[in-house]
């Protein structure tokens, strides 16, 4: 598998997003942060990320944990095929230096995937963002 982060491993669409809030098959709480993450029957995963001005208020570490988010993401993408994953921040997130961003991060990451191994998850019926032919 290939470890790049590509337009494909992103949720871009308003209803992708959507997708994961309504419905969402697995839930990890982090102490600054939580991940929803829903099944997508794709053979990678993608990820959405949600950090706003009120939990982040600094434009320049909203964007420090973006990209420590998505590198994270990046190497561990191999654990977390078949979900769309959306994490939204919360207060307290941008006080994190990067190196324990990294381990919270590498935590979570294996927590959802144990979550997948547990529970084998049925194929989700509803709102597909696929083209229809």
């Amino acid at each position: 598998m290939n470890r790049n982060f590509g337009r494909e491993k992103r949720l871009l669409t308003p209803r992708q997003f959507t997708a994961v809030f309504d419905s969402p098959s697995g839930k990890v709480p982090g102490k600054n942060v939580l991940l929803l993450a829903r099944n997508n029957d794709l053979e990678h995963p993608r990820l959405g990320l949600v950090i706003g001005k009120k939990s982040v208020k600094l434009s320049v570490q909203r964007n420090r944990i973006k990209r420590v988010i998505r590198e994270t993401f990046r190497l561990s993408q191999a654990d977390l095929v078949g979900w769309d994953i959306v994490i939204i921040a919360r207060r307290g997130l941008g006080e994190l230096e990067n190196p324990e961003l990294i381990r919270q991060f590498g935590k979570l990451w294996q927590r959802l995937a144990r979550n997948r191994a547990k529970t084998p998850m049925p194929a989700e019926t509803g709102v597909s963002d696929k083209p229809h032919a």
